[in-house]
């Protein structure tokens, strides 16, 4: 006869953070067992977290889906994982720089689900580089600092609303779902957190023709947000390009729609 386990502790193990690489432990189980809902994984689907620290995700995780991956890319913390994980299920660990993990090569094909509790100092780089396999990948839900969710979220007219809002939602539908106190992290942060789900839109549905052109003309919008798109974007686009976008030159970038960047950026031919 099966001896049932016991309950998971709330942090999965103990582990020292490393200021290093900004590491701050998810250690309230009320946080834990939403962000483990707001997943709510079905069998069959392959689930990837980014960074599982001392396992208070993980671990929940792999009791309720059976079977999990990890990307982990401090060394101290792969075999207290690995004997953490041991009575409960398998546990692939990946000991890798996340930005250097191919998303499209590791989901081999099944778009892969990625969940993580992502390091402050080092986000927005993650966002981005699993933008470039947004085609891998089914749906992500990240906790980050709030002020970087709400940007992520944010809608035109919106004093936050910037280069990673419109980058993320051309290709992404980005819901904020809850915030995380600075009391629920050991060490607890200097500031509120937040979990965000982001659902990758399907390719046909995007209508980017050229990703770095796209790229080029948002960055250049919003480097100088206090002038028009006219001067923003002066000897990128012309008085042809903004007609044919019917996008106003007058405007400013937090003025226009995730939809106006990618006709203006599509009209404009190097």
């Amino acid at each position: 006869m099966t001896r049932p386990l016991p309950p998971p502790p709330a942090t999965g193990f103990s582990a020292p953070a490393k200021k290093s690489l900004g590491q701050h432990f998810l250690a309230d189980r009320h946080y834990i067992d939403r962000i483990v809902q707001a997943v709510d994984p079905k069998p069959g689907q392959r689930l990837v977290e980014i960074g599982p620290g001392q396992g208070a995700i993980t671990l929940p995780l792999l009791r309720r889906h059976g079977e999990l991956t990890v990307i982990e890319f401090d060394r101290d913390l792969i075999a207290p994982l690995t004997d953490a994980a041991a009575p409960i299920g398998p546990l692939t660990i990946i000991h890798r720089d996340v930005l250097s993990v191919d998303f499209t090569e590791l989901a081999a094909g099944t778009p892969i689900r990625l969940v993580g509790n992502l390091p402050y100092n080092i986000s927005s780089p993650i966002l981005f580089h699993a933008l470039d396999h947004a085609g891998a990948i089914a749906d992500m839900h990240f906790m980050l600092q709030k002020e970087v969710v709400d940007r992520m979220a944010a809608a035109p007219g919106s004093k936050v609303y910037g280069r990673l809002s419109v980058m993320l939602q051309a290709w992404c539908e980005v819901t904020s779902l809850f915030v995380v106190p600075p009391g629920a992290f050991r060490p607890p942060p200097k500031v509120d957190s937040a979990v965000a789900r982001l659902v990758p839109r399907p390719a046909a549905d995007v209508g980017i023709d050229d990703r770095k052109r796209f790229a080029d003309v948002v960055r250049a919008a919003f480097g100088q947000r206090r002038k028009t798109l006219r001067n923003a974007l002066n000897g990128v686009c012309d008085a042809r390009h903004f007609e044919a976008a019917g996008v106003r030159a007058e405007a400013r970038a937090e003025q226009l729609e995730v939809a106006d960047f990618i006709r203006l950026a599509n009209v404009v031919v190097d």
